[in-house]
């Protein structure tokens, strides 16, 4: 089939080299516009753009889809299908009834479980069990549509945020195929969402990766392990200069009764930096100073013992 790929970041690109690498013709891709990155805020192509000028696929980077330009440009293209994955633009119905067979998208959830910007995330910060992909025909609604595939896979006590990323990315592409195929050749089944098993995944918020340390270790722990590899946990500490922010990216539960205060070292070793939460403790692992390099909390105690001494106070 002729298709029309659309979508924008490392997750998206992992779908669009599947297609590359299978008999279906990509013969546009639509992708977020360059925005400014790093200190020199140079713009950057996302990783979608690039992998399409590689491969000589004519790339568009509308600001929205809502133009009459831009969704006549679309409709010249003639595509049979077009699949979207993690674009960041809405699609209005015009556009989702150009294609012959319509839009599919990929999306990082089993629906209707986790619909909008942050499944991922949410599924490891609500304490899922499992996650998996769902390629749905698309409609007017959010993530509403009807599911012609899907795959699953568990969420794991040391899965992040970033590993059931990688995970849903191998998961995605040979479901995407298998959706393609069916509707190809007639035979998709479609299943209808039941609307009152959903769930919204808001956008992350870097405001939300502040430790609150009267929450239970349990809740912190999933939340540390959601939120990295972005926006990754933060908590402050002090030191000569003043309040500091301390990123953690992991840690582990400490079971068993305590009577420090929340945010209260307990304890600093070689094991990490035991701290009080509002139920049971969390050893910090892997933690990272201002300007400094992730590292185990043992290395960084090396230099920043006092920082860190039992009795001290985090947040």
């Amino acid at each position: 089939m002729n298709i029309i790929f659309a979508g924008t970041p490392d997750f998206a690109a992992v779908h669009l080299q599947a297609l590359l690498d299978s008999e279906h013709n990509v013969i546009a891709v639509y992708t977020q516009p360059d925005r400014p990155a790093g200190r020199g805020k140079k713009l950057l192509a996302s990783p979608v753009k690039q992998l399409a000028l590689s491969h000589n696929i004519p790339v568009y980077q509308p600001l929205s889809l809502r133009d009459e330009t831009a969704q006549a440009e679309l409709a010249a293209l003639e595509a049979d299908i077009m699949v979207v994955v993690a674009y960041g633009l809405i699609l209005p119905q015009v556009v989702l009834d150009t294609p012959r067979l319509g839009c599919i998208n990929v999306h990082a959830s089993l629906l209707p479980r986790w619909r909008g910007a942050a499944p991922i995330q949410r599924a490891v910060e609500a304490g899922d069990n499992e996650s998996g992909v769902a390629i749905m025909q698309m409609e007017a609604g959010l993530d509403t549509g009807p599911v012609l595939v899907e795959s699953r896979c568990a969420i794991t006590e040391s899965d992040s945020g970033g590993s059931l990323h990688d995970k849903l990315a191998e998961l995605g592409g040979p479901s995407l195929l298998q959706a393609l195929a069916l509707l190809e050749s007639g035979s998709a089944n479609p299943q209808v969402q039941d609307d009152t098993q959903a769930n919204y995944a808001n956008k992350i918020t870097k405001e939300e990766a502040q430790i609150d340390w009267q929450r239970p270790a349990a809740e912190l722990h999933r939340l540390i392990r959601a939120f990295n590899p972005f926006p990754v946990c933060w908590s402050t500490y002090r030191d000569k200069k003043g309040e500091q922010r301390l990123r953690i990216y992991s840690a582990a539960i400490e079971q068993g009764c305590h009577s420090d205060q929340p945010g209260t070292i307990i304890s600093s070793d070689d094991e990490g930096i035991l701290v009080a939460c509002g139920r049971e403790a969390l050893r910090l692992q892997l933690i990272q100073l201002p300007g400094k390099k992730a590292l185990p909390a043992a290395e960084i105690l090396k230099g920043y013992r006092e920082q860190f001494a039992p009795g001290t106070k985090l947040g």
